[in-house]
């Protein structure tokens, strides 16, 4: 749903791509220079983006004088990748999601950058576990990760006050979370407890979070490697009575349901919304858009802490790339994501701009990297990290899980489901799973 933002370059970076282009492969000109294409480059209502982007661009191209890049807007469509592929369109560099990779290689439809990882040191400072996300399970290597993300639990302090909830203790317990959400709920002036979502795959999206808190899943790969549905379960239906009970019963997450992003993000920016689960960047922008306090929001871990939905995303190369290609497009995912001597001016630069440094999110960082990445944020912060020490201190601890294949094709079936539970008192919770199992396996019949 999202990615970080993290700049970076290395000297020896600059030593390595030095013979990129001085090879005898056809995309170099006479003077040995090579030119790549790399999209996700932000659009021109992104100005800030935009411009940080190409900024970057430059400074690259001043520092690797061997590599011209050519930027695109867009990132990698399902719709249009074979066609773009085949036709020789793709770019060299194309980002992608964490739910890509795997069925990108198995096609064969990225290249195998094994052979130049050794010629990037900085690459061993990027986590093991992000990494893998982009190989074959064989020990070769397909792409690099840019950015991740979790979720958490995004709380409205000054309600958990009124309320006499401790603001400094968010629930632990989905048991908690029902108990807290009466509480705030109580306090009348159509405040709500507790918010979901239901429309637009959101709805999909959050009954999955919420099964990955109590050890769920939503899909399962056996030892043939095929997927099925695994929600059709107690798990599943202890996650739907609950919100169903607390509409219902407790009344205590309103009558306005069928929401879908920025609903709750609307809800708690005007006070009238206890708690919801969401990732630390809904923070400043509920402050930003819908003139909420920074310093009444706070950042806990998920409720159960059995496991927590993860995400995010990284570039992978075309396969039709010569070599001296693959290798001046590493250099620039490197040099603009992953590398730690620009960890300092990203995080700077950021402050400038007003950009929020500080929130709670994970970096793609090990080692020394990562003790940079924490001491910068920390020297640079804008946004008050107080408030997100319960998220920081169980996040660790916390089982990370990926969304599932086909993961928006599973969310837009499981939106009715939600949607039921939440606008329906007589809703049969069994055979919303059942039906929405059925459809699933289908879709899942397909992956490969």
């Amino acid at each position: 749903m999202k990615s970080l933002i993290s700049v970076a370059a290395t000297a020896s970076l600059a030593l390595t791509l030095a013979a990129c282009g001085s090879g005898t492969d056809t995309d170099t000109d006479a003077s040995g220079q090579v030119t790549i294409t790399v999209n996700n480059m932000p659009p021109d209502t992104e100005a800030l983006q935009r411009k940080n982007f190409l900024d970057d661009v430059a400074e690259f191209e001043k520092t690797h004088p061997t590599i011209k890049i050519d930027p695109k807007e867009g990132k990698m469509d399902p719709a249009t990748f074979s066609a773009k592929l085949a036709g020789g369109q793709l770019e060299n560099a194309f980002y992608v999601y964490f739910t890509d990779p795997a069925g990108l290689i198995a096609r064969k439809q990225a290249a195998d950058i094994t052979p130049y990882v050794a010629g990037f040191p900085d690459i061993q400072q990027i986590k093991p576990n992000l990494l893998q996300v982009f190989g074959d399970g064989k020990g070769k290597t397909y792409g690099l990760p840019e950015g991740n993300y979790t979720m958490g639990l995004v709380y409205n302090r000054a309600l958990f006050t009124k309320a006499g909830l401790d603001p400094d203790k968010p629930p632990a317990t989905w048991d908690d979370v029902r108990a807290y959400a009466k509480k705030i709920a109580a306090l009348g002036g159509g405040i709500n407890g507790y918010g979901d979502y239901s429309k637009n795959n959101t709805g999909g999206w959050h009954f999955t979070a919420e099964m990955y808190t109590r050890g769920g899943a939503v899909a399962n790969q056996g030892s043939d490697g095929k997927w099925s549905a695994a929600f059709d379960n107690d798990t599943g239906r202890a996650v739907l009575q609950q919100l169903h009970d607390m509409r219902f019963t407790d009344k205590s997450m309103g009558e306005r349901q069928l929401l879908e992003w920025a609903d709750l993000l609307q809800q708690m920016g005007a006070g009238k919304l206890g708690m919801y689960l969401a990732t630390a960047d809904n923070i400043p922008t509920i402050v930003a858009q819908y003139k909420g306090k920074a310093e009444d929001y706070g950042f806990g871990p998920v409720p159960g802490g059995q496991g927590t939905l993860g995400g995010g995303g990284g570039y992978m190369f075309s396969p039709k790339s010569s070599p001296a290609q693959i290798k001046a497009a590493m250099a620039w995912v490197l040099f603009r994501h992953a590398n730690p001597a620009r960890i300092a001016f990203g995080k700077e630069r950021d402050a400038q701009n007003k950009q929020p440094v500080g929130l709670p999110e994970p970096d793609i960082f090990t080692g020394a990297a990562e003790q940079s990445y924490v001491e910068a944020g920390k020297k640079f912060a804008n946004v008050p990290t107080q408030n997100f020490a319960p998220f920081v201190t169980a996040q660790p601890n916390i089982p990370l899980k990926l969304e599932p294949p086909e993961a928006q094709k599973i969310y837009a079936i499981l939106d009715p489901v939600m949607a039921s539970v939440l606008t329906k008192p007589d809703a049969d919770v069994n055979a919303l799973l059942s039906d929405a199992a059925k459809q699933v396996n289908a879709i899942l019949a397909t992956v490969r």
